[in-house]
């Protein structure tokens, strides 16, 4: 058994100053002011953008965003409608082979302390989870039907894809103090990163 934290990683073509000279063009279209396109006018002209609630410009970037975290987070994260998904699969991944080291790999809960009693019983409840899945597949049980005793807790990974506006949307929501914890730790940390990349189409979200 492996217990491991949350992590993500973006991937692609990720360039904020061509994205922000992309949707200024974009934007610029609709008022035909592209005369007013200057070597540094992107970012102050999608500011005033999102200040005006003109968001439909923002759609035409896009991120994509490899996620590793645990499967009730995922459940979270693919409500958000207009995105593309792509997730490791319960139904096909036997992890008793060994691309996967023979075990199963957990997500941390950072909220309890290691040393306490609500943790322990966790990691001995997912200790008897792995077992009795590994069972399960001796018995001769396929991977889709072993898959049923595996909990929210269990590491997965999900590829995500939306646009601009669609990822103000999931950190608007999922930064939020009323959002799960779980979802907090990978949600703040990743709103930095895209705030870092491209500031004028997040800094506004606190």
């Amino acid at each position: 058994m492996k217990i491991i934290p949350p992590t993500f990683e973006i991937i692609g073509t990720f360039d904020g100053v061509e994205m922000l000279k992309d949707i200024e063009l974009a934007g610029r279209t609709c008022y035909k002011s592209e005369a007013g396109i200057t070597e540094d006018s992107a970012a102050a002209f999608v500011r005033r953008l999102i200040k005006r609630g003109h968001e439909s410009v923002v759609e035409h970037g896009k991120a994509t965003v490899k996620i590793i975290c645990d499967r009730g987070v995922t459940h979270e994260i693919v409500r958000h409608r207009i995105a593309s998904y792509s997730q490791e699969s319960t139904r096909y991944c036997n992890y008793a082979k060994d691309k996967f080291g023979n075990e199963l790999t957990f997500i941390r809960p950072y909220f309890w302390d290691e040393d306490g009693d609500k943790y322990r019983l966790w990691q001995q409840t997912m200790q008897d989870i792995e077992a009795a899945y590994m069972k399960l597949l001796d018995l001769g049980a396929t991977p889709e039907e072993a898959r049923s005793v595996l909990p929210n807790s269990l590491k997965t990974e999900i590829i995500t894809t939306m646009n601009m506006r669609q990822w103000r949307h999931f950190f608007k929501l999922r930064t939020d103090k009323a959002s799960h914890p779980q979802m907090r730790e990978i949600a703040r940390p990743l709103l930095d990163e895209f705030k870092r990349r491209v500031p004028a189409l997040f800094d506004d979200i606190k």
